[in-house]
């Protein structure tokens, strides 16, 4: 054995701006980041446990949640992100939800970078769900999209759409706060969007509109209506329980993970509740990709991704070799000490 004294590696700790520096003007990148990801937990090469849920019997619309992974191949990395969701915060004057994300290499265990976390879950998001639909429709194409939910992630989900230079001719968007929608339209059309209608009622976030995002806080399903469907559209169920049973079992559905998105009474759950199987599941979006699976354009596709910690990984090591190569970010050389251990 070796007398020469341990070197533990530096750790860099990346702030969200650091973060979002990064992500502005590469999200095209990104969506292939994911892409990739994708596949890879498609071969097997990754590691994905369930999340766990930590909630608050005083506070039960509040939680944190743990995602910890590994995904192998050309990522070869292994961390977990840790993230908040106080739906209170915003009458605080703060967002939602708060997270931070740790990289840990796989020789040696040791963490090597903590990054802001809130700005990464949501690009991974948006850049999945920018995915999907293109999977689904087949093209960067949409007459029109529908926008339930106007907060943090359908902005970043319009960014993505913006970035990757989808030909779309509106947009319709509903909030339960009306004057937060008309907000959001006001940013949208600093933007550049095209012609943006907030709308009064849901449907009208649905009726005519071939692609719709479903970005809500809600915990059980409030969209019931299977005429919302009618037209067969591609509908992007980021937020996981909108949708009552009866328009699951009514579309097409595709996911990331089938084990990780049918439970925690998604709607996804909620289905395999009603009709005792999974067979109404069509497939995941590697399935897509890979062309196993084909979009089915007589009935409505929905794509209803968990959000899998392997997707985290995979954009916050980008983040932080963009950023590493650049010297941005605190490095601290000596957080793990001096003591051999």
């Amino acid at each position: 054995m070796s007398d020469a004294p341990l070197s533990f590696p530096p750790l860099r700790v990346l702030s969200g701006a650091d973060v979002l520096k990064q992500v502005d003007g590469n999200r095209p990148t990104l969506v292939d980041v994911v892409r990739r990801a994708y596949l890879a937990h498609d071969a097997g090469d990754s590691s994905n446990p369930h999340s766990a849920f930590l909630r608050f019997p005083h506070r039960p619309s509040s939680r944190i949640i743990s995602l910890p992974a590994y995904l192998g191949g050309e990522f070869e990395v292994a961390g977990i992100k840790w993230i908040a969701s106080f739906p209170e915060n915003p009458a605080r004057g703060i967002p939602r939800a708060s997270a931070v994300l740790v990289l840990n290499s796989t020789e040696t265990g040791y963490p090597y970078a903590v990054l802001e976390s809130s700005v990464i879950s949501a690009t991974r998001t948006a850049a999945s769900a920018v995915l999907g639909a293109e999977a689904l429709v087949g093209a960067r194409r949409a007459r029109r999209v529908g926008l339930v939910g106007t907060g943090l992630i359908a902005g970043h989900v319009w960014k993505f759409l913006r970035d990757l230079g989808w030909e779309i001719d509106g947009l319709r968007l509903f909030d339960l706060d009306r004057a937060h929608a008309e907000r959001f339209a006001a940013e949208l059309a600093a933007q550049g969007a095209p012609a943006t209608e907030v709308v009064d009622e849901l449907a009208g976030a649905f009726l005519d509109c071939d692609l719709v995002v479903l970005t809500t806080v809600a915990g059980e399903p409030h969209v019931h209506d299977p005429a919302l469907l009618a037209h067969a559209p591609v509908v992007l169920h980021l937020s996981l329980r909108d949708l009552a049973p009866e328009l699951v079992l009514a579309a097409q559905n595709i996911t990331d993970d089938v084990d990780h998105a049918v439970r925690e009474r998604t709607s996804l759950h909620l289905a395999e509740q009603l009709v005792g199987n999974r067979d109404f599941v069509h497939g995941t979006i590697a399935d897509v990709l890979n062309g196993t699976v084909v979009r089915d354009p007589s009935r409505a596709a929905v794509y209803a991704p968990f959000g899998l910690g392997v997707l985290d990984l995979a954009v916050g090591q980008w983040v932080h070799t963009q950023v590493a190569e650049t010297g941005a970010g605190v490095e601290l050389p000596d957080f793990f000490g001096d003591a051999v251990r």
